[in-house]
């Protein structure tokens, strides 16, 4: 009996075992922080837990049924689940954190969403970290649509450009948290100023053609938002370091608090870059920090953010002489064409003779740009009501910095110094020491679901001040090494405002509208490098409006048109370099845009039309100046018309790739080249129509293959090819640079130990087959007794390798 009973009992034991299961799984952030001591529990009952030190959780004992999970934490929204347990269940979970939305509301009037009217592309901070190493913020845009990179040390580290849709870096418009970061005088973003800065950047917004509007002097090709500062759940270190050809090495470490106190967070970062580049002695030195405090709670966001860059690069933006990449009879021709000239000493014809690809004009061992820019950020986001947000931002930008010239019997009297002899060797700084600062406002306010309206505005002033010395004379005593032989200072004032709206009519049409306003005055006074006067005094105003619609087929398909006007004043270079004292005029711009996108769990396709009309369109003539600034004119009526395709593909859970390719039709309706007879001191004129637009190529392709060998290690096989690119506006193929194709192979290793976060190895193996290309150059022409055609050209490191080590803890 006592054994029938136990048997009874332990029978149902078992049975009531059997119904009972178990939930576990991982709670993380939506940037996939695992959340620590989270609360997991079904309400109204027994059953809860805590999350680990990992993230991870698990209610046992549950008997089948139907329940609600929820998920509870500090500063994110409640998450609950609907879920049917007839068996052991594991799930990943993720919270949205309200104090992640309110950080990103700050980027509202920048960034574009998946049912905006325009091309763009994204990159998040995984991203980010994979195509980023030690080259600048350039390379990390190389393989999206018409994207074309160039480094004038050869290598990616040092002064380093891009180009979009043919458009250079002074026509696309740079923003670090809405703060503009293009130079107010030249337009131009030097990326060398911030090295490593893509180690603080936490997501990227590519967007092409004139786009809505925006802070800063607008796109007229492109627009690139880089967002810092997030919200970390945790505290973390990383360390950073790399080794690679060209003596190239780099070390950063990095560390956030995370959240304390549920209420603040300090971040910060500091990397040192060194590379003795491709080009013979085209070294850099680079070293930059960030630094970022933010106070945020469910209704505000208080963030100031202070980084700052240090660049000493020896310079190498002279180029190589194309006569040098050809033959020996080509090379003596250009040789005696440039004697006395160009090679004014037995050093400079050794060294044109003797150092092939990697030529540099410059020998003085002190050749070099030295440079600091700082920047402050304070910026704030107030949730006033539910519908509405503000947003105010502070900053101020201080650059001082020159780079240091050797010259070769230099006229004293050039310099306004009365010596003997007249003409001596002696060596020169050029400075630029410059203020940036301004106020911005934007809010945004949500009328329901289908309406919304952002209203913003910002006014922010440039003041640089322009100024050289003579600092050594040979044979002479310079009494006076501060004196400045030129001295000019530019003042620039730009006041934006703009609103734009977006309204879903219903769950298929949403109609998109914004207007801009710019009002800039410029000025520049005093005496500039040449000792010549210089006066600048103009104002210009303009209206920018935009319109655009999205048609939605369904949840995956959506199609898009949009119109945009863009208006952009010239730069400094412009006034300065004004062929035959004429006088720059504006630019305006009209953007047709149209696209198509399909996306599914495994599939993206994207094809985006385009039609870029200008009138007074400023193109680079194919001539530098004496700084290697390309130097611009007006032309009357020119286009950019083109069709950019997209394709990405999960084609397993171990193989995935990306194809990517960019046609287009560049075309300048009348163009005049102008060519100085050195002989009568005539110009000739030569008259072109319909001719291509310098350094526009008609193909631009990438693809990336991307294989999981196993787990944590991955290979990459990524490839580029662009097509021919003219030097100037002839569309002359004997002043144009070849078409190249490049392909890296990039391997990736990363592992969990249980003690620190990650550990990532990586290899990098750049131009794997050697393929010798220049991704950039210039071409000038002149009279003297025939025509002479001096083309040069930025060679582009052959096979190179990079190294590196990551550590998480």
């Amino acid at each position: 009996m006592k054994n029938a009973c136990l048997f009874v009992i332990l029978f149902f034991y078992v049975s009531v075992l059997s119904g009972q299961y178990s939930i576990s799984g991982k709670l993380t952030n939506e940037s996939g922080e695992q959340l620590i001591a989270a609360s997991v529990f079904i309400p109204d009952s027994n059953y809860a837990g805590i999350t680990d030190d990992r993230g991870n959780f698990k209610l046992e004992g549950i008997p089948a049924g139907n329940y609600k999970l929820k998920c509870s934490y500090v500063g994110y929204e409640d998450l609950i689940v609907d879920i049917i347990l007839n068996d052991n269940l594991t799930m990943d979970l993720s919270m949205k954190g309200t104090y992640y939305k309110l950080d990103e509301i700050q980027l509202i009037a920048n960034r574009l969403e998946s049912s905006s009217p325009f091309s763009y592309s994204d990159m998040n901070k995984e991203e980010i970290e994979e195509a980023h190493s030690v080259q600048d913020v350039p390379y990390l845009f190389r393989m999206m649509p018409s994207v074309v990179v160039t480094s004038d040390a050869g290598a990616g580290v040092g002064y380093t450009g891009m180009r979009v849709r043919g458009s250079d870096a002074t026509r696309i418009n740079v923003t670090i948290n809405g703060v503009p970061l293009n130079d107010s005088e030249s337009h131009g973003v030097f990326w060398v100023d911030l090295p490593d800065f893509a180690s603080s950047v936490e997501n990227i917004q590519l967007q092409r053609g004139v786009g809505p509007s925006t802070n800063g002097a607008g796109a007229f090709g492109a627009s690139i938002g880089l967002n810092t500062g997030q919200i970390y759940q945790n505290s973390f270190v990383e360390i950073n370091t790399s080794y690679g050809s060209f003596d190239t090495k780099k070390f950063g470490v990095s560390m956030n608090t995370g959240l304390i106190n549920d209420v603040f967070q300090i971040e910060g970062r500091y990397s040192l870059i060194q590379s003795d580049g491709y080009i013979d002695r085209a070294s850099s030195d680079l070293n930059s920090w960030y630094f970022s405090a933010a106070r945020v709670n469910e209704k505000s966001s208080l963030r100031l953010n202070v980084f700052s860059g240090k660049e000493r690069t020896y310079q190498s933006w002279w180029g190589t002489p194309e006569a040098l990449l050809s033959d020996e009879i080509s090379l003596t021709d250009h040789y005696y064409n440039n004697l006395g000239v160009i090679y004014q000493t037995e050093a400079d014809s050794v060294n044109l003779f003797t150092s092939g690809r990697t030529y540099n004009y410059y020998t003085y061992e002190n050749q070099v740009d030295d440079y600091r820019q700082t920047h402050y950020q304070l910026l704030h986001a107030l949730q006033l009501t539910p519908s509405l947000v503000l947003n105010t931002t502070l900053h101020y930008t201080k650059g001082k910095g020159f780079f240091e010239e050797y010259r070769v019997l230099d006229n004293l009297r050039d310099y306004g110094l009365d010596f003997e002899p007249v003409n001596t060797d002696l060596v020169r700084r050029r400075w630029l020491d410059n203020d940036f600062f301004g106020l911005i406002i934007n809010s945004q306010y949500e009328f329901n679901p289908d309406l919304s309206i952002v209203v913003g505005g910002s006014f922010n002033r440039y003041i640089g001040d322009h100024f050289g010395q003579v600092i050594w004379a040979d044979d002479i005593v310079i009494t006076e090494p501060e004196r400045y032989y030129y001295d000019n200072t530019g003042n620039k004032n730009d006041l934006n405002l703009y609103t734009k709206t977006e309204w879903a009519l219903n769950d298929k049409i949403i109609l998109f509208g914004d207007v801009q306003f710019r009002k800039i005055k410029y000025t520049v006074d005093g005496i500039d490098n040449d000792l010549i006067p210089v006066s600048v005094d103009t104002s210009y105003t303009f209206i920018n409006p935009k319109a655009g619609l999205t048609y939605r087929f369904d949840k995956n398909r959506q199609l898009f048109f949009s119109y945009a006007k863009g208006e952009r004043e010239p730069v400094r270079s412009d006034f300065i370099d004004a062929i035959g004292s004429s006088i720059p005029k504006s630019e305006t711009l009209h953007d047709f845009e149209a696209g198509f996108k399909s996306v599914h769990s495994s599939m993206t396709l994207a094809v985006d039309a385009y039609y870029m009309l200008y009138k007074n369109q400023l193109v680079v003539t194919g001539a530098v100046n004496d700084v290697g600034a390309p130097v611009r004119t007006n032309v009357d009526n020119s286009y950019r018309a083109g069709v950019e395709f997209s394709l990405a593909h999960q084609a397993s859970e171990k193989f995935d790739y990306s194809l990517i390719t960019s046609l287009s039709h560049n075309r300048i309706r009348e163009f005049d080249e102008r060519i100085i007879d050195y002989g009568s001191y005539e110009t000739t004129i030569n008259k072109f129509e319909d001719t291509p637009i310098a350094f526009s190529p008609s193909i631009v392709a990438s693809s990336d293959l991307s294989y999981n060998l196993t787990k944590g290690f991955t290979a990459t096989l990524q490839s580029k090819f662009v097509g021919r690119q003219y030097l100037d506006n002839t569309g002359n193929k004997d002043r144009s640079l070849d078409p190249y194709l490049v392909n890296d192979i990039v391997f990736r290793y990363k592992i969990n130990p249980r003690i620190i976060d990650n550990i990532e190895f990586s290899l990098r193996l750049n131009n794997v087959l050697d393929q010798k290309y220049s991704a950039n150059g210039y071409t000038y022409s002149y009279i003297f007794g025939s025509l002479i055609t001096e083309n040069f050209h930025y060679p582009q490191a052959g096979f190179n390798f990079l190294l590196g080590l990551d550590i998480k803890f």
